[in-house]
């Protein structure tokens, strides 16, 4: 990596910190609006970049053999990225969807809890077996192998498991139809147009031993009985 692209990293990173330390204010600010639950989800939110960010720096250093990044794809991580991210953050710093909030009872975020902490789990135990495989888009590297290792020994699309529960955790810890519910809508819509495609491109890419795999996986909780 060049000097630039390091020196570019590092003011990306002073950035985002500086924009998580105000947002953590925001939401500190407006805890007796929004309750803990909000508290917690920036938590989540900060944990999941903690457990990508390493393997994104290490996915920009490798070759890739094949992607599928058009723009659908391109579409689609952007709405994610509005939903579970951009729309949460704003509301739950100016209360600009207030009129969709609805009480719950105190107890509530720990509900979330219950969905957030094995989430968090399997979206860290997803990224370190799938290693130099992952990226955030659709592709194929250079000598990409086939992992059955590990989580994926018994789910194909274990990361998709992951988010899947701290999205709904995210629509428990914010008391907001429009932003809890956006990372789950916006995610939901990704999993269906991508998932059938990742999985003709592993098809292409593997043959035989990728039907194989599939008849003794499920694609996000493991099968009853192979």
């Amino acid at each position: 990596m060049s000097d630039e692209n390091t020196k570019s990293d590092y003011r990306s990173a002073i950035i985002g910190l500086l924009v998580a330390a105000a947002l953590l204010g925001a939401f500190i600010w407006r805890l007796p609006v929004n309750g803990w639950g909000s508290l917690l989800w920036f938590a989540v939110m900060a944990g999941m970049s903690i457990i990508r960010i390493p393997h994104e720096q290490k996915a920009k250093k490798l070759a890739t053999n094949e992607t599928r990044q058009g723009r659908v794809e391109n579409l689609l991580l952007l709405g994610v990225t509005l939903g579970a991210a951009l729309i949460p953050a704003i509301h739950l710093a100016t209360g600009l969807f207030g009129f969709a909030d609805y009480p719950v009872p105190a107890h509530w975020p720990f509900l979330g809890l219950l969905l957030a902490a094995p989430g968090l789990w399997l979206f860290y135990r997803s990224h370190a077996d799938l290693g130099k495989n992952w990226s955030v888009s659709l592709e194929i590297r250079k000598d990409h192998g086939l992992i059955t290792h590990g989580v994926y020994s018994r789910i194909r699309h274990p990361m998709y498991t992951a988010i899947f529960l701290l999205y709904t955790a995210q629509a428990v810890f914010i008391h907001n139809w429009i932003a809890g519910l956006s990372g789950l809508m916006t995610f939901g819509l990704m999993y269906l147009i991508r998932a059938p495609i990742e999985e003709a491109m592993m098809r292409e890419q593997f043959g035989q031993a990728y039907d194989e795999y599939c008849s003794g996986t499920g694609r996000l909780w493991p099968k009853l009985s192979k």
